[in-house]
């Protein structure tokens, strides 16, 4: 009979030996064959970012859930790369979807790119900057209308600007 610990940490194992990368530990060098307009080295990002934001954009770990201050973000204005300061998502396009990242059901057009990621042992949509390579999140098929998209973002990953009135 196996004990819950046994359990747990037979989980674990399974979990790293899959190269999980999430939620602050285990990362991984993410495998980017592309190049982009905004190119610099990991010292020249890690002098750029904080620690948190060199560990998702760079390193493609994810924030903890209900950790941004992005969540609660409901003025009119741009989310931008927090990398290159492209701007990502209008708010225009945000909605609460419950998860504890924020969610938008639409980039601004020729904004990110997308790629499969395989980190989890299963096939997911990647979303980075389309300008610095720098990873957001993920896209997913069960938004709300008219896109039916769900961008699920890490918020450290962007800026938020609002917009001016006036």
């Amino acid at each position: 009979m196996f004990s819950r610990r046994t359990i747990l940490l037979g989980g674990a194992a399974v979990l790293g030996a899959l190269g999980i990368r999430g939620f602050g530990f285990g990362f991984t060098e993410p495998a980017m064959a592309e190049s982009f307009e905004v190119e610099k080295t990991v010292e020249q990002w890690k002098a750029q970012l904080s620690a948190q934001q060199f560990a998702v954009l760079r390193r493609e770990a994810t924030e903890r859930p209900g950790s941004s201050p992005l969540n609660k973000e409901h003025r009119a204005g741009v989310f931008s790369c927090a990398g290159c300061d492209l701007p990502l998502f209008s708010s225009e396009t945000k909605f609460e979807s419950g998860t504890g990242w924020p969610s938008f059901f639409r980039p601004l057009p020729e904004a990110v790119g997308t790629r499969t990621d395989r980190a989890l042992g299963m096939a997911r949509t990647e979303v980075h900057c389309r300008r610095c390579g720098g990873h957001l999140g993920h896209v997913f098929d069960d938004g709300p209308k008219p896109t039916g998209l769900r961008y699920c973002m890490n918020g450290v990953a962007m800026t938020f600007k609002a917009s001016q009135t006036g």
